[in-house]
């Protein structure tokens, strides 16, 4: 049953006090099931006496008021639209993509439209078959709006259940480029478990308690002035931000990155002004999707592909270095 379209408010009494949150709303409400009250509640949606709370398992008081809203549903199917795709291969089974930076993976609230499913289906028209039901394209993995780089996208129920386990189990390759401020080691990785940040329900961070394994290896391609690198990353998990997040906690957190770079960091001061200029406007996070490869769900077959960054990346790392288009 969908949700209900106004908020829901709820008085606790003695009677719930003590029971966690989500347990009892979806009680309360009748209508929706707990995992979808505990997903509304971390994505901000619950208040409690006015104050947004992002726990589902915090416990119940008497006396408290508390009032879950419900973000505007979204088309049962996206619309079809006919927007620039780069594909790289595609056959009966799947799609692999260069994604544009900019490009929003799935519709949801304030971007309905205009998405990579909505140029997939405009794509492919009637050549989805039946993923869940419906003739829809399957995102096996996502790229972050602003990330650019290599997706494989699944036209059938039988490659996105087999493309889906490959990535579960950790049996895809996957390797990034990013610029990072500071200077890396030569090779290294981080280890950390990511999680909602609690004080921020739009940022991950690395939690003590209750995130997923994390683990991220690195190597240095290029250090540049002693005050950035070029890393090259390969994910051995997949979370939400995972990079961006494990390059942030240590202290090297990616140029232009509007997340998690919140500050002019001190490695700045080590270049020349003009590269200065162009690391501290660079208007998204230094990253691409260089590298995937994955067996074939139906030849079995090995399939690998490599694309290099997108032309405002080159120019960063150009201008950076010091370097013309006609020397590199």
């Amino acid at each position: 049953m969908s949700d209900p379209e106004t908020p829901f408010r709820l008085v606790v009494d003695a009677s719930l006090a003590g029971q966690r949150v989500d347990r009892a709303l979806a009680d309360a409400i009748g209508t929706i099931s707990r995992s979808r009250v505990k997903t509304l509640i971390e994505e901000g949606h619950l208040t409690r006496n006015g104050q947004i709370v992002n726990e589902p398992a915090d416990t119940l008081r008497d006396g408290m008021e508390l009032v879950l809203s419900f973000p505007t549903p979204l088309p049962a199917r996206p619309l079809a639209e006919n927007l620039p795709l780069t594909i790289l291969y595609e056959d009966r089974d799947l799609i692999v993509l260069d994604k544009q930076a900019g490009l929003v993976t799935h519709p949801a609230p304030g971007n309905e439209t205009g998405t990579l499913v909505n140029a997939l289906l405009g794509h492919c028209g009637e050549g989805f078959e039946g993923i869940g039901g419906e003739k829809r394209p399957g995102i096996v993995h996502r790229l972050d709006k602003d990330t650019s780089g290599l997706m494989v996208v699944a036209k059938n129920a039988m490659a996105h259940n087999a493309l889906s386990e490959a990535f579960a189990a950790r049996d895809i390759d996957r390797a990034y480029m990013a610029l990072a401020w500071g200077l890396l080691p030569s090779s290294g990785e981080f280890d950390g478990a990511i999680g909602r940040d609690k004080k921020d329900r739009k940022r991950m961070a690395v939690v003590q308690s209750g995130g997923k394994t994390a683990l991220t290896r690195f190597k240095l391609l290029e250090p540049i002035h002693a005050s950035v690198s070029l890393i090259e990353c390969k994910l051995a998990t997949g979370r939400t931000h995972q990079i961006r997040v494990h390059l942030s906690q240590a202290g090297h957190p990616l140029l232009g990155d509007p997340v998690y770079l919140r500050r002019i960091p001190a490695a700045a001061r080590g270049l020349p002004q003009d590269a200065k200029e162009a690391a501290l406007d660079f208007p998204r996070q230094a990253l691409h999707a260089a590298r995937l490869g994955f067996i074939h769900p139906r030849t079995k077959k090995p399939l690998s592909f490599e694309t290099a960054p997108p032309e405002d990346f080159q120019t960063l790392k150009m201008r950076l270095t010091g370097s013309t288009s006609e020397s590199s």
